[in-house]
């Protein structure tokens, strides 16, 4: 297995493992988490599958905020759980990169831009998939814009979007 796989399968790992901590967190973590709605409750956690789309060289620092869309269609019969993701990867021979590398936003539904602070595992900085679980209707389109800039001039890798099938409550995938 290659190095790249592999540090996206920890960084996968890593927030499986993040969330169950949340779990485990006790009650003053349960008081701040609204109670999932009875369709999460029956979505697994975890997903049962990516679609990977086009990668692309991380841009330069100095070039500006570079924009990026994760766009997927559920052509099931069922509603479907997504989540779409942006993994920043760092070249196989290193330097890893840090989360202070880069600034990441994504574009909200009214049209404005928030910060999205992004996780580190093994070189690769990567989105929550938790927070951006959503439920997309059969024949419905995701679309999801995020913007990225380089702040640190020594930063290199690739940008890697994807989205995160979960298995949907009929037990179709």
């Amino acid at each position: 297995m290659s190095s790249k796989k592999s540090r996206l399968r920890v960084a996968f790992l890593a927030v499986v493992v993040a969330l169950t901590g949340l779990a485990a967190a006790g009650p003053a973590a349960a008081a701040t988490h609204r109670a999932p709605t009875a369709r999460q409750q029956q979505t697994p956690a975890i997903p049962t599958d990516f679609v990977d789309l086009p990668a692309s060289p991380l841009p330069a620092a100095g070039t500006g905020a570079h924009e990026f869309t994760v766009t997927y269609r559920n052509d099931s019969p069922a509603d479907r759980t997504v989540a779409p993701q942006l993994l920043v990867e760092s070249p196989d021979a290193g330097p890893f990169l840090k989360p202070s590398d880069i600034r990441l936003e994504r574009r909200t539904a009214d049209g404005c831009w928030e910060v999205v602070q992004v996780g580190t595992q093994t070189g690769t900085l990567y989105t929550d998939l938790q927070a951006a679980r959503r439920t997309l209707p059969a024949g419905g389109t995701l679309t999801q814009v995020y913007r990225l800039t380089v702040v640190d001039p020594r930063a290199q890798g690739t940008v890697h979007p994807r989205v995160a099938l979960y298995e949907s409550a009929q037990g179709l995938p």
